[in-house]
């Protein structure tokens, strides 16, 4: 870790110079020889070199996105060409090339915090061995070297011995205790901060080999941070610690402000955009007038999130316009304010009255036809009806009743009634007849 410092000697002036600018503030309202006049100017460092980061932060979030939504392109790539590298390479640069997509530039902030991440180590490694570094002299490396953070000085290990923190005026117990909990701490934001990303601001509609490579970093990467840590100063420990709780908070802002399409984040965002547009009335803000607007000009394209979102919409009485606003819609409020209105069943008729029918069509077709003694004869038939015939009628609805609400009111299958053509004993369909009278016998 020294000869890697070492390498970064160049920067080591810039970063000392920083911090002992920032420690002639803090020393001045907690003292110059606290660990809170030291820590914070660490803190503060981190917080300075982070927020010139911000750029390549939106460029690694872009970056991402964009390697997730072309992961499908890359594995049909990977299996056109899968006997030929070469092409299989050309073809992956030509697709970067024509989506703008850089695979690098997912890694640029680590890569521009290294120089001062090892920059620092090399400042705090010279501290404790007593050597003066850059603007840090005699005084401010004396100051320095008597900071303490909950009894454990800056510049040790987890690995020191004994008598090496006792050189820096600690005991060997409380530099173990203090390193250890910031180790776990290091750690444990390292896990939270890539499970955040993994877990809801990913399109789990889509399943990539890009996915389950960002889960295995999800825990090898809290291991490798464990089994370096203590190799770190409680210094260094502080500056890590730091930017892991700068990336989990700014990623959780762009995750709650700019989610990904298709990921649960996205559906939470829409669901707060949608109650917004519900009890204002409009959408406010430039930026959702932005996510709206593209939600509408992908047309047949959203995806559930979005089909949802619109469907709330049309429900609350909006309707979503190109320009990102939305307008009331009369047709729909009163739509939703009656309901929609259900299907309705057919209501299953009982034997009678399906006989009725059939005599009333006889009846129509017999006048049509001239035949009124046939008409007759079939209005006499249903006046004369036994009472037996009515009572057993009667069971029969009393039983299709019963069937019905057992079966849930589904609708009945027609049944084959006297006017139609029937079937013979021996299975052959005779020719069209005409209907029968319903109490003449077979």
């Amino acid at each position: 870790m020294d000869t890697i410092a070492s390498l970064f000697s160049f920067i080591t002036t810039p970063v000392s110079w920083v911090i002992v600018q920032f420690h002639k503030v803090y020393g001045a309202i907690f003292g110059p020889d606290t660990g809170w006049a030291w820590g914070l100017s660490i803190v503060s460092l981190v917080v300075l070199i982070r927020i010139c980061l911000i750029p390549l932060f939106v460029k690694q979030i872009k970056s991402t996105r964009n390697m997730q939504a072309l992961q499908p392109k890359m594995k049909a790539i990977q299996e056109r060409y899968k006997s030929d590298k070469q092409r299989q390479s050309e073809e992956m640069m030509k697709l970067y090339k024509e989506t703008g997509t850089n695979p690098l530039s997912s890694c640029l902030p680590i890569l521009a915090q290294s120089p001062f991440f090892f920059a620092l180590y090399h400042v705090l490694s010279s501290i404790a061995s007593g050597k003066e570094i850059g603007v840090i002299d005699g005084p401010l490396l004396a100051s320095a070297r008597q900071a303490h953070i909950f009894g454990a000085p800056l510049a040790s290990k987890f690995t020191d011995t004994a008598a090496e923190v006792a050189a820096l005026d600690a005991s060997l117990t409380s530099v173990r205790i203090v390193t250890a909990v910031m180790i776990v701490m290091m750690s444990a934001s390292q896990f939270f901060t890539q499970r955040q990303l993994m877990m809801k601001n990913v399109d789990l509609s889509v399943k990539t080999p890009y996915m389950q490579q960002q889960k295995m970093l999800m825990y090898i990467f809290p291991v490798i941070f464990a089994v370096m840590g203590i190799n770190f100063p409680v210094g260094v420990l502080v500056y890590w610690l730091t930017t892991n709780v700068w990336t989990m908070g700014q990623q959780m802002y762009v995750i709650n402000q700019n989610p990904t399409p298709g990921s649960k984040a996205q559906d939470a965002y829409l669901g707060r955009l949608l109650k917004s547009v519900t009890h204002h009335g409009e959408v406010k803000g430039r930026r959702r007038k932005s996510v709206v607007k593209v939600i509408v000009a992908k047309g047949g394209d959203r995806n559930e999130n979005e089909r949802r979102f619109f469907t709330g919409l049309s429900k609350a009485g909006f309707a979503a316009q190109a320009d990102g606003t939305v307008i009331k819609s009369d047709t729909i409020v009163a739509e939703t304010e009656s309901g929609a209105a259900k299907r309705q069943q057919p209501k299953r008729q009982t034997k009678a009255q399906r006989q009725a029918a059939a005599a009333q069509q006889a009846v129509t077709k017999d006048a049509e036809e001239g035949s009124e003694p046939a008409a007759e004869q079939a209005t006499t038939s249903l006046e004369k009806k036994p009472q037996g015939s009515a009572k057993a009628d009667a069971e029969v609805e009393t039983k299709d009743e019963a069937k019905d609400q057992a079966q849930g009111d589904k609708p009945a299958r027609p049944r084959a009634n006297s006017g139609g053509s029937r079937q013979g004993k021996s299975g052959q369909r005779k020719g069209q007849q005409r209907p029968k009278h319903p109490s003449s016998k077979k």
